[in-house]
């Protein structure tokens, strides 16, 4: 049995596709910049939040996964009020960007742990644009402020990758990383 170490309904969506039986333990971890590289960043958020819940079943298989945005060697986090996600917006605004999730499976003190990279180009949107997004309260709980599945979607005019990653768990690279745990067992 695996255990999800995520509360993101868009993540137990994704999962479904890939493992149908799964439990959800929300993870605790915080979610802190411990690294000034966006791919170790995320790699490692997302093993503490597999370590924080294979603590309370050290028996289970737990998968811990991170989302983050970079554009130019900055991470974009959550938005801290409407005010930043406004900022962030017409940052990636006509831009390209990066996409990056961290993975991680952890049993026991077995860990095991992966990336995905995504390139995203969103076209130009203007301040009104931002502004309805915005108001819709959508962005304010996601890197980078926006939500492809969601009111980003017409805004973004190409996808270099895998679309699962953007949204918050790359099946690909998970659907790999389970069957590399398993072979290794």
């Amino acid at each position: 049995m695996i255990i999800l170490a995520s509360g993101s309904p868009r993540r137990h969506e994704l999962l479904k596709k890939i493992v149908p039986d799964f439990r959800i333990e929300p993870s605790d971890a915080s979610e802190e910049v411990l690294a000034s590289d966006p791919i170790e960043l995320a790699v490692e958020n997302a093993r503490l939040k597999a370590a924080a819940v294979a603590k309370k079943f050290p028996s289970s298989t737990v998968l811990g996964a991170d989302t983050i945005v970079e554009l130019d060697g900055e991470i974009l986090l959550k938005p801290l009020d409407e005010d930043d996600a406004r900022k962030m917006l017409r940052r990636l605004s006509d831009r390209e960007h990066r996409v990056i999730t961290g993975l991680a499976l952890i049993r026991g003190t077995r860990v095991s742990t992966a990336h995905e990279i995504t390139r995203v180009f969103f076209g130009a949107m203007t301040d009104e644009e931002i502004a309805n997004y915005v108001a819709t309260g959508e962005p304010m709980d996601k890197s980078g402020s926006y939500a492809l599945q969601g009111g980003a979607a017409p805004f973004i005019k190409k996808i270099d990758g895998d679309w699962s990653n953007v949204v918050g768990l790359p099946l690909y690279r998970l659907r790999r990383l389970l069957q590399s745990w398993e072979a290794t067992a």
